[in-house]
């Protein structure tokens, strides 16, 4: 009994150890941002060391670490999506769901390859995708997997939709526990 309880110890100070590698932003000569857990070529602009999306829901309320460890959220939208996009953000930092958003730039084909879905804004909760901004099966998702009703700490101000740029400045970032993580997807 001694030892299966030391082997579970072991392998839960491993796992942590895993979680909290560094990450590092960059941009190559070709100006594609690359996210990477080994550090970047010397010929690399724009270097920042950034946290890894594991360390998400550390220090958020307990029922909000649940939830974004089990159902975590993201945001499909484009550069394209004006009103909709805007509202399907503004709708989530009101309801204090953190939340990853990612832009959609290759059309069609790249969104129903990552999410499934028909449509910018397209939510992904889990496992789960609805294409376009309704409330009401947003909120339903969002029921379903655990996030409150309404936000467990004061509602963060949304974001404006991510830049095109490849880096922002590091002093311009979002932050917060409920700051969208913008990610770009690079073609194959």
């Amino acid at each position: 009994m001694l030892a299966r309880l030391s082997v579970g110890v072991v392998i839960a100070a491993l796992a942590g150890l895993a979680a909290a590698q560094q990450m590092y932003r960059w941009v190559d000569e070709n100006g594609r941002t690359h996210i990477t857990d080994t550090p970047p070529p010397a010929s690399a602009k724009g270097v920042r060391k950034v946290k890894p999306a594991a360390d998400s829901a550390e220090g958020l309320p307990y029922i909000l670490q649940q939830a974004v460890s089990q159902f975590p959220v993201t945001l499909y939208t484009s550069p394209e999506c004006a009103d909709p996009c805007r509202t399907a953000r503004e709708h989530l930092a009101k309801r204090g769901v953190p939340f990853t958003e990612t832009q959609i730039r290759e059309g069609a084909e790249e969104l129903k390859r990552l999410a499934n879905a028909t449509e910018v804004p397209a939510l992904k909760v889990g496992g789960q995708v609805v294409s376009g901004y309704e409330r009401a099966a947003y909120d339903g998702m969002l029921d379903s997997a655990g996030y409150p009703r309404t936000a467990v700490v004061p509602a963060r101000k949304p974001e404006a939709a991510p830049k095109t740029d490849p880096v922002k400045p590091e002093a311009s970032a979002p932050s917060g526990p409920y700051a969208p993580r913008p990610q770009r997807v690079q073609p194959k």
